[in-house]
């Protein structure tokens, strides 16, 4: 029977660009399209409302195939990634080894382990690894950088002693000075530098799938770093040790092979997407300029970009914790579908708590479902051809490379990070970025927009929150920058190194959560002997007053008050009866802005200053109830975080 195939497209004439662009204008009745639906990105670049099959025209990212050079679609012909879990193993190599053999049979295939360098054996390491099989999982080590030789030089004894060939092997020795300078102020010189991962990846030369050079552009995304900035600087710090390590002997390929870039995954899904994507790009593109006439084919395998990527702490809270999750798990799905090589997903209440078991298990379960439900490991880079994340993936390439390259003009991110200027440049973003939270440019669900209007979270604060896991033994509380599990044990882990006295220190690279300052507002109403009440003195227009009773509940509710809303009142005079009633701290009134100026003096000259009086929205006749001595006024262009630590003030909080 012959099979009739009907194009339902044939009857529909194509539409062109300017049409479209056409059709889109007319319905903006006049505003401006370029302000009105072009989004200028925190990164420096603009993304369209719209692209079409002819915007693929010319792009790189789109002419080779997964596993093929420059490795924009991914390294590996799958998408089969690492599932990773840290874990502390500064003191008790017997309970971490126990740990690890537990979360291996629930699903975990790559380990990290936290090591002290004035612990480090033979016999350590034998009792730490002892049942692990490390052909069927990748091990991870982070130690203090001057006894990561030693670590080599064991790990292939050990792996020999148990017939393991050496060269079958995969795992890393985080070895990153420069993180150390950015993280603890070290003073390092360049040949010290150069020195440390240069004996690393000798004493390693056995372990060929080890890669034991770190570059953890993690301290930077979790200090608040938009996705080009990170990647711009992650590039620049493999670049710098490609050459330390090229010019201390180590065949090109060899130092390729060395590095593992640890980076975050911020919360902008496609644009952490396109990150991983235009990173491997552009990574491929650096390493090929150190090649050579011997090794050119080597080189070019070895350009792939080895990424273990962890989920971001900067926008992390601690009230409405569970939002987390949410979080986390885009995050771990922009990686997944980018086809990083491993993941590490940090618990949800890492912000006010060393992880329980319960929490590990959610965080390893978010990668599995991903796996096994969603089967995000069965298609390599679903992104390639979507007109959007190809120019998305081209622009940040485009913006990072730009940034990479004024780096290199400056000296270099050695150069940089040891005038401060790395630490100066992620300070003053990080004020930029937290004033946007204050001002809900950046919103965070559940700390400064639509919070938890009941919630309590002094009680659940522990001082070791942020551990590295559940069984971790340090009672120093680790940096909350510390990437891939790596506290400060005591002082002998990856973040101290040796020669400290007498010589000077650098600046520190800051380090925040975006929810912080909110946070610390609300935990101090929650310490105040009487929780401030807010009444919504809801008048008039009911459309209007609804809509700014519901935005002032929400505004309101981010300083911990409790809010009264109400369904509206005939007259002011009975709104402020039942406000002082209700014992009310704060009195709002609620109505359209043509109704203030009947409405609000009146109400403020009834409650006589029994109760902080303000107005919700920023009306016409603005200046006329000031000049009626009304002082306060929430509407969206408002600071919320300074407004709200002016009531505090005004309260006696």
């Amino acid at each position: 029977m012959a099979e009739n195939k009907v194009n339902m497209l044939a009857d529909f004439a194509p539409v062109s660009t300017e049409t479209w662009k056409a059709k889109i204008i007319a319905d903006l009745k006049g505003a401006d399209f370029d302000k009105k639906l072009v989004w200028r990105t925190p990164e420096g670049f603009n993304v369209q409302p719209f692209y079409r099959r002819e915007d693929l025209k010319g792009l790189k990212t789109t002419v080779s195939a997964p596993g093929q050079f420059p490795y924009v679609r991914g390294t590996r012909t799958n998408n089969d990634w690492a599932i990773r879990q840290n874990i502390c193993a500064c003191k008790n190599a017997r309970k971490a080894n126990a740990k690890a053999l537990e979360v291996l049979n629930k699903g975990i295939t790559s380990l990290g382990f936290c090591l002290d360098k004035d612990k480090l054996t033979y016999n350590f390491i034998k009792t730490l690894l002892n049942g692990v099989y490390a052909p069927a999982v990748a091990i991870n080590f982070s130690i203090c950088a001057c006894a990561a030789p030693k670590l080599a030089n064991i790990l292939v004894r050990y792996y020999g002693r148990m017939g393991y060939d050496t060269k079958g092997l995969i795992g890393s020795i985080n070895v990153d000075p420069i993180k150390v300078m950015l993280l603890k102020g070290k003073a390092l010189t360049r040949e010290q530098v150069s020195q440390k991962i240069a004996e690393t990846v000798k004493a390693a030369k056995s372990l060929p799938g080890y890669r034991v050079v770190g570059v953890n552009s993690v301290i930077l995304n979790n200090s608040g770093a938009y996705a080009a900035q990170e990647l711009a600087y992650a590039l620049a710090w493999g670049a710098e040790y490609m050459t330390m390590l090229t010019e201390a002997g180590i065949p090109n390929y060899r130092a390729a092979n060395a590095i593992r870039f640890n980076m975050g995954i911020g919360g902008n899904y496609f644009m952490e997407i396109a990150k991983f994507r235009a990173g491997r790009l552009l990574w491929a593109k650096i390493v090929e300029a150190y090649k050579d006439p011997i090794f050119t084919t080597a080189l070019r395998n070895a350009a792939k970009m080895n990424v273990s990527a962890e989920t971001s702490r900067f926008n992390m809270t601690i009230f409405d914790a569970y939002v987390n999750l949410l979080r986390s798990q885009t995050e771990t799905m922009s990686a997944a579908l980018a086809g990083v090589d491993e993941i590490t997903v940090t618990p949800f209440d890492i912000t006010y708590e060393r992880p329980t078991d319960f929490s590990e298990r959610i965080a390893r379960n978010q990668q599995l479902l991903l796996k096994e439900e969603a089967h995000f490991d069965k298609v390599v880079d679903p992104a390639a051809g979507s007109y959007y994340l190809e120019n998305l993936t081209a622009s940040i390439a485009a913006e990072a490379w730009k940034q990479f390259l004024d780096i290199q003009e400056r000296g270099g991110m050695y150069q940089l990070v040891s005038e401060g200027k790395v630490q100066e440049h992620m300070a003053s973003n990080l004020k930029a970025r937290l004033a946007d939270v204050a001002k809900r440019k950046e919103v965070l669900l559940g700390s400064n927009q639509f919070p938890n209007f009941t919630e309590k979270a002094g009680k659940k604060i522990k001082a070791d929150a942020g551990a590295c896991s559940s069984i971790c033994t340090c009672k120093s509380k680790p940096h909350p920058a510390s990437p891939q599990g790596e506290e400060k044990c005591g002082g002998n882990c990856s973040l101290s190194l040796e020669g400290r006295a007498g010589e000077g220190l650098l600046p520190t690279l800051p380090v925040a959560r975006a929810a912080e300052e909110f946070e610390q507002l609300r935990l101090e109403t929650e310490g105040a002997k009487k929780q401030p009440v807010a009444f919504m003195l809801t008048i008039g227009n009911l459309a209007m007053r609804q809509a700014r009773a519901q935005f002032s509940c929400n505004f309101l509710a981010c300083a911990g008050y409790k809010v009264i809303d109400n369904l509206g009142f005939k007259t002011v005079e009975e709104g402020v009866d039942a406000a002082l009633k209700a014992k009310a701290d704060i009195v709002v009134i609620c109505s359209s802005d043509d109704e203030y100026a009947e409405y609000a003096i009146p109400a403020f000259k009834y409650l006589d200053g029994r109760a902080m009086f303000v107005v919700a929205g920023a009306p016409a006749c603005m200046e006329d109830l000031k000049a009626a001595g009304i002082e306060n006024f929430i509407h969206v262009k408002c600071n919320v975080l300074e407004t709200l630590k002016q009531y505090n003030e005004k309260l006696g909080i």
